[in-house]
């Protein structure tokens, strides 16, 4: 059965920290494939700073093109919303009922990772891999189910925050993204540039 790791967030935009760690777990884990599921924007939350959907998933597919094992998913665009993760891995397992999906998360997401909808029936379900954050140290001599791996893999402290910012101020930060997205992320804020003014 196909091994597929499901990365999930709002890629605002992506980064080579989002790619370099999906890099590390394709070649040093179980992982045949490693899917970058982009979140939708949720019209019941204010959303700040949010890019556009199209934008944030043109981004990911330009920046995964080329190597094999990345995949660029728009899958919960056309789920109901609010996407919650539960719903989401029972969706992927009937839609893909030959594949094997674990959920790849942060520290900073399984520090309120009970919190989440159906917490116990995801673990119970799916493993979930856990890597370390920044300011989110991982106690690797914790107890955990047979499901949870927590993942000693390499931190790289880039937040798309930092990089929306620096775009906005016009600093030439292209060595944070992959080469395909620098031009058309430089490109959405010159063009909002020009609107605004």
């Amino acid at each position: 059965m196909r091994q597929v790791g499901i990365y999930s967030g709002s890629f605002n935009p992506i980064h080579i920290g989002h790619l370099a760690l999906a890099n590390y777990l394709c070649e040093y884990s179980r992982f045949d494939e490693i899917w970058f599921m982009v979140t939708p924007s949720n019209p019941w939350k204010k959303q700040q700073a949010l890019l556009p959907d199209d934008l944030r998933l043109k981004l990911v597919q330009l920046s995964v093109d080329g190597y094999s094992r990345f995949k660029a998913s728009d899958f919960e665009f056309n789920l109901p919303k609010p996407s919650y993760t539960v719903n989401t891995l029972k969706a992927l397992s009937i839609a893909y009922p030959d594949t094997s999906f674990s959920l790849i998360i942060g520290a900073d997401n399984w520090v309120k990772f009970k919190q989440w909808l159906n917490a116990e029936q995801i673990m119970a379900e799916h493993q979930i891999y856990v890597f370390p954050r920044p300011d989110y140290p991982i106690d690797y001599n914790q107890q955990l189910p047979d499901t949870v791996h927590l993942l000693n893999t390499p931190l790289l402290n880039i937040s798309s925050t930092f990089i929306r910012d620096a775009v906005k101020e016009g600093h030439d930060i292209r060595f944070f993204l992959h080469p395909n997205a620098w031009p058309p992320l430089v490109d959405y804020y010159n063009k909002l540039k020009d609107i605004n003014h």
